[in-house]
């Protein structure tokens, strides 16, 4: 039984996620991550970036780690329509309209001044890592969203791996100069279809708990407040 998903980078970083099950005991949850935290330091790994239940706060820290922040998840079923402003248009990336350089800026200007404080890549790693986690066809996953030409925002919908029907979006986010005008509801909606479109029956959205922009756009569009985890953080030395 996994109670930890694992993304790994070479000797770069892994990505660790606590996969929450129930009538699991904390005991059970913290001799695997004791042996999962053993092998990234023989590795001598760059570093480990952890998202678990805040219950394990003050273990993690004798172990090293750092409190980042925390995220909160929301999720709701994709049954309704969600069928969007007509005013805001989605196109991907495999359309053609836009070079992956362009779509790379835009990516960059939307994380630009974001409450979100878990930005661990470059832009260039972000777009590696597209490739390398969405395969050969992550083009076709990159919607970018424009009002009256203008391009306003990104969202990346995509099946959360290892789930037939989970829906997730990869990065969700508004340029500077479209915020705090509605325009990420609008978005946020059209993306719940896009991922009706590639086979989701519900959704999982999760962002950090100072971005109460997000949270609303999440609570206006239906979805409830799921889970919460620390995001924690320990360097190889």
């Amino acid at each position: 039984m996994d109670l930890f998903s694992i993304i790994k980078k070479d000797k770069e970083y892994w990505l660790v996620d606590q996969i929450k099950r129930d009538g699991v005991p904390e005991e059970t949850y913290l001799n695997a991550f004791r042996s999962l935290l053993a092998e990234w330091r023989e590795g001598e790994i760059g570093y480990l970036s952890l998202l678990m239940d805040p219950a394990y706060a003050k273990w993690l820290v004798e172990q090293g780690f750092r409190n980042v922040s925390t995220v909160v998840e929301y999720t709701r079923s994709l049954e309704e329509d969600f069928s969007g402003d007509a005013a805001i248009e989605a196109d991907s990336l495999a359309e053609g309209s836009m070079t992956d350089s362009e779509f790379a800026d835009l990516y960059e200007r939307c994380r630009s001044g974001s409450a979100n404080k878990n930005n661990l890549f470059t832009i260039a790693q972000v777009m590696e890592s597209l490739e390398n986690e969405l395969g050969p066809e992550w083009r076709s996953h990159c919607f970018m969203f424009r009002r009256e030409s203008k391009l306003i925002g990104l969202s990346i919908p995509i099946i959360e791996e290892g789930t037939k029907d989970e829906g997730r979006l990869f990065y969700f986010g508004t340029v500077p100069e479209a915020r705090g005008k509605g325009y990420g509801t609008t978005m946020h909606r059209i993306s719940l279809e896009l991922l009706k479109r590639i086979g989701a029956s519900y959704y999982v959205g999760s962002t950090d708990e100072a971005n109460e922009n997000m949270i609303h756009i999440f609570k206006r569009n239906g979805c409830t407040l799921r889970d919460r985890k620390g995001i924690y953080r320990v360097d190889i030395k």
